[in-house]
Order: C-alpha cells, then structure tokens, then sequence
C-alpha cells in the first residue's frame, strides 16, 4: 500500500512527473466522488509483516527489561529506551516502517518517563515534573532523528503533563486544596484548546493532505478532543455520581458541538476520540429510567446508527456548511468537494 507521501518522494527522485501523479490523483478523486482530504488517511500498517515486527520488537523490548532490571532496575528502564531507539534506526529510519515506528516512538518515550521517575524518586513530587520534563526532551530528539508523525502528539501529552504537574506543585497549600481541583480543569482545558490550535497549523500548512503533517495533524487532534471534553466531564460532576439531565445535557451539547467543528475541518477522529464520553453520558442518562444493560445497548444503537447516517451524508453536509463559512475560516481548512 502507497502512500501519498511516498508518491511525492517518487516524483522527488524522478521516477514519476509531478504532472502525472497530480493526474492521477485527480483520477482517483473522480472514481471516488471525494477529496483526497476527505478520505483522511493515515499511515498506521503497511502489512502484516508490521505487525509481525512489532510482535517481534515488543518480545526483545520486554524480555530485555525483564533480565536486566533483576542486576539493577534502572538500567532495565535504560536498556528498554535505548533498545527501542536502536530498533527505530533500522525499522524507522532504514525501512520505514509505520506501525512499528509508532510502537517503537511510544516504547522510548515511555522509558524515559519510568526511567526518570526511578532517577528522580527522591524527589517526591517534583518527580513528576521532572520526568515529564525529560519526556519533552526525548520526544523533541526523537523528532529531530527520525520525523515519525505520532511524536509531535506525544511530545505535547508530555508537555500537557509537564505543565498540569507543575501548576499542581505550585499551587499546592492548605488555603488551595478546595479550589486546585477546578483550576486544574481549567488548566486542561485549556491545555486542549491549545491542542486543537496546535493541530489546526498542521492541517493548515497541508490543506490537501499530501504530505506526513497531515499525520501530525491526525494525532494532534486525536489528543484534543478528550483534553477539551474530559475537564468538562468532571466539571459537571457526571463521574462523582452527580449526573442530572442538565448536566448531561451540556456533555450532549458540547459533543454535537465538537461534531460540528469536525465536520468543518474535515477530521472525524477529533469526534470519536470524544465518543465515550457520550456514550457514558447518555447511557447514564437513560439509566434513570430503567435497566442499565438495555439502556447501553439502545446506546449503542442510537449513536451507531446517527455515526452512520453522518458517514454516508459527510460530503453533502459538509459542503452546505464549508460553503457559508467565512473566508479567514477556510483558508484553513480543505475544500469542499
């Protein structure tokens, strides 16, 4: 399976024209009835042997971890990170290979994170801060060597981390205890809207979605919608069992919100990484009024059949809103077919 980033590196070394894969494209749209940014692929298994290596990589990784760490638990933790960075130089850097990048970025990053909460133990809660800290760093080195698309998204849950633990530790007296709990959230939220933004000049910067930052994009805005959604999730109190039809109402208005700003910039998957959120909220809802087991599934049902009818009317939809927005908001999101 070719990606369209593998095309431009064909027409880059020559091998295709750029007038015959632009054609091409143009072809495929036309069979299709749709943009290629609409179709928002990404680049996660090229085959099973992606699969197969990440099996095999996961196997070494572990095992590893699991040998060392019984002569001194750190250097088990340095042993898992600098093994899946050796990994990535052959899979990643030599084969590309996207599943395994992916598996290998997050192995990395991982083992930064647990080796430096081990080096900073004696820190007690400054821990946190300081391996979420050296998270940052690992993912920013990690992007300069290898570009793996999903890194900018982790960098900056580390860096969510990083700052959400910060504010904690400075925050945290006997005059705040009551009050932290809701800045947090703020904090979050905010964090999230950041996020989005984050995401948005990506998206921006390859409207046509030909290149690997529209990858970026993908995760970026996979990361956003629970970091917006979940503080106002805790902030009505549905998860303290202080759910009511208000409360939830605003969970439901939020997300028909999010679906329409996914629609806009044409990424579903900012509306269903929020999706259990709803689906908990309505079955909550629904489990008001009678069994809780029948209530999920016509849930389940409910939310599966409108995902479905959005699907098969997405570009009609879509078009009829793009084309009323004004001219500062398209510029930043991809045509409308």
């Amino acid at each position: 399976m070719y990606t369209d980033e593998d095309l431009n590196s064909a027409v880059d070394k020559g091998i295709f024209t750029a007038s015959s894969v632009d054609e091409f494209r143009r072809d495929q749209q036309s069979a299709k009835q749709v943009t290629i940014a609409d179709e928002e692929n990404i680049r996660l298994i090229g085959g099973f042997n992606d699969i197969f290596i990440v099996i095999a990589c996961a196997l070494l990784l572990f095992s590893s971890l699991w040998a060392v760490r019984s002569i001194d638990p750190r250097l088990g933790l340095a042993t898992f990170a600098l093994l899946s960075w050796a990994l990535a130089e052959f899979f990643v850097l030599k084969r590309k290979m996207a599943f395994p990048a992916i598996m290998l970025l997050l192995a990395f990053i991982g083992g930064v994170f647990k080796l430096s909460m081990e080096v900073f133990s004696a820190l007690d809660q400054q821990a946190i801060i300081a391996a979420t800290g050296a998270s940052v760093i690992a993912a920013a080195c990690h992007w300069r060597r290898f570009r793996v698309p999903i890194t900018i998204a982790a960098g900056t849950a580390a860096t969510v981390g990083f700052i959400v633990s910060s504010f904690v530790s400075m925050f945290t007296t006997p005059d705040m205890i009551n009050v932290l709990t809701d800045w947090i959230l703020v904090v979050i939220f905010s964090c999230g809207i950041l996020t989005f933004l984050f995401a948005m000049y990506w998206d921006a910067s390859d409207r046509e979605r030909v290149t690997n930052r529209t990858d970026t994009a993908f995760w970026l805005h996979l990361l956003s919608a629970p970091l917006i959604i979940h503080p106002v999730f805790l902030g009505v109190g549905i998860l303290n069992g202080e759910e009511g039809i208000s409360s939830i109402a605003i969970i439901i208005a939020l997300y028909l919100l999010m679906s329409l700003v996914s629609i806009i910039i044409d990424r579903r998957a900012f509306m269903v990484s929020s999706l259990v959120y709803v689906l908990y909220a309505l079955s909550r809802l629904m489990s008001m009024y009678g069994d809780v087991g029948t209530n999920f599934a016509m849930t389940g049902i409910a939310i599966g059949a409108a995902l479905l009818l959005l699907s098969a009317l997405w570009h009609p939809v879509r078009g009829k809103i793009v084309i009323l927005l004004p001219n500062t908001v398209k510029q930043w999101v991809p045509d409308a077919k």
